[in-house]
């Protein structure tokens, strides 16, 4: 297995090195170069742990590594940090299926890749016998940043800067991050969006110059967002797990086909799910779930990408974005890999903030299924899911609850379908109470999470419980386009 770039500059790199560099140096995405079909081998992996069930899947992507070093990854990233040793449990909420992705140390989904990724980074440098230390450079819209932050933390020969729109991620994401302790660690909020987060760092990675005066000073650059096909492989994993959950469970048959609805931003996650497709996995329906930044709802729609529109803030940060960097993987599968298609489509992003697809391209979309939630819907769906089955979800996850039940209405499919479930409600405490009750203007963050367990018998992650009593350890600001500038601040440079 190699890993190739989605733009066609003919490189061909180890697993090891695509997770060092982040980003190819065409600016493309890395992808591997085949997927190993594990259909005829379901049966085998019903009983694995997820421990057992990553090696088996991992080690088709990451072909470098030794069976030692790997299990050394897998064995330090999935352990007591989880508070369940089955690590993604599933909850069977009516006549559905919730996978939970939210029970590691900073109670989202981020952790099922980002608890690994530093693990695998390690290894890599020491493989590929690196002298530089690393710089991970991340934007986050709320998740990645604070899981990124507690995996990196204190790792040797690993420095991690982590950008996020100050006024765009809720008030505990914000102060999980600024209370990380580590002191290779550097936490900034930036006076705008995630969209220009991510942007100023993608174009800090391709900057040339910038990277080269870094090199000189004995740095390289490396990504933690799932651009990095260290924080997409691992996702695969749980793909898996929940459907050999459900055969084992008698819930389904093997082979069965089930739907998987997914909330959406960047589109890593579903990504991911398309991979374990690739796989062998039985999938019907991938789901693609928006909030109000329905972007990709039009795409699945019309084949059309128009990213010409105002973001919108919502109660669902995460997925207030409007450009999903991994869909540029997707393209590059659904134009049968073919480079220049995915070049032109991604210039005509950056020129003209839209593209579209052709009719091939359009007709290899077939599985995907895109729907979208407005606010009052969101907020709606989490009272009526906990009234009827007192069962509580987070924000992100109503909109893929809502999006789903929008599915069965238009298409009476009757698969079964499991949704995903990316962030535990505490982490969006104050919208997911003010949709259960009134909520006291004058309560602070803690009051409400304290409110909140009270109201639905549910108990605080222990994560959440302990922010009240963290030191903010990150106060900085900056503009969004002073991401340089303060890189080398931290660098002391």
């Amino acid at each position: 297995m190699y890993f190739l770039s989605t733009r066609g500059n003919n490189e061909k790199i180890t697993a090891s090195q695509a997770i060092i560099k982040g980003l190819s140096s065409d600016k493309g995405l890395y992808v591997p170069s085949s997927f190993k079909d594990l259909s005829s081998e379901l049966k085998k992996l019903v009983d694995l742990d997820y421990k057992e069930l990553a090696y088996v899947i991992l080690k088709e992507f990451l072909t470098d590594y030794s069976e030692k070093e790997l299990r050394y990854c897998i064995e330090s990233a999935y352990d007591e940090k989880f508070d369940t040793e089955k690590i993604t449990p599933i909850s069977k909420v009516g006549e559905n299926y919730v996978l939970e992705l939210y029970h590691g140390p900073t109670c989202a989904f981020k952790d099922m890749a980002l608890t690994i990724m530093p693990y695998l980074l390690k290894t890599a440098i020491k493989k590929n016998n690196l002298q530089e230390e690393v710089v991970i450079l991340t934007a986050t819209s709320g998740d990645t940043g604070k899981a990124a932050l507690e995996g990196f933390s204190d790792v040797d020969k690993i420095k991690i800067v982590v950008f996020f729109p100050e006024n765009g991620v809720s008030s505990i994401q914000k102060l999980q991050m600024k209370t990380t302790k580590g002191k290779n660690t550097c936490v900034v909020g930036i006076n705008g969006n995630f969209d220009d987060a991510q942007t100023g760092v993608k174009n800090i990675f391709s900057d040339k110059e910038f990277n080269n005066d870094l090199r000189q000073k004995g740095y390289i650059l490396s990504s933690a967002n799932s651009i990095n096909i260290g924080r997409l492989t691992p996702q695969v994993v749980y793909y898996f797990y929940s459907y050999l959950q459900l055969v084992k469970e008698n819930e389904i048959t093997l082979g069965e086909k089930i739907n998987f609805v997914v909330p959406t931003g960047n589109f890593g996650n579903i990504l991911a799910c398309y991979y374990a497709k690739q796989m062998g996995l039985p999938v019907n329906k991938f789901i693609c779930a928006s909030n109000d930044n329905n972007v990709l709802y039009d795409f699945f729609k019309t084949g059309v990408y128009d990213k010409n529109r105002d973001l919108i803030l919502t109660t669902s940060p995460s997925m207030d974005i409007l450009i999903s960097s991994n869909l540029e993987r997707l393209l590059f599968e659904i134009s049968d890999r073919d480079s220049k298609k995915v070049n032109k489509l991604i210039n005509d992003l950056n020129t003209k903030g839209v593209y579209k697809i052709d009719e091939n391209m359009k007709a290899n979309l077939s599985s995907f299924y895109g729907e979208y939630a407005l606010e009052d819907t969101v907020d709606k769906t989490i009272k009526d899911v906990f009234d009827k089955y007192k069962y509580l979800i987070d924000t992100h996850t109503a909109v893929a609850y809502s999006c789903y039940e929008k599915y069965i209405k238009e298409t009476n499919d009757s698969s079964k379908t499991v949704i995903v479930s990316t962030a535990s409600p505490y982490k969006f405490s104050k919208d997911v109470l003010s949709s259960l009750s009134d909520v006291d203007s004058n309560l602070d963050d803690f009051d409400i999470i304290n409110k909140l367990s009270d109201l639905s018998h549910t108990q605080i992650p222990g994560p959440i419980k302990e922010l009240k009593s963290l030191e903010i350890k990150h106060n900085t600001t900056c503009e969004k386009d002073e991401l340089k500038s303060e890189i080398l601040k931290f660098l002391g440079k």
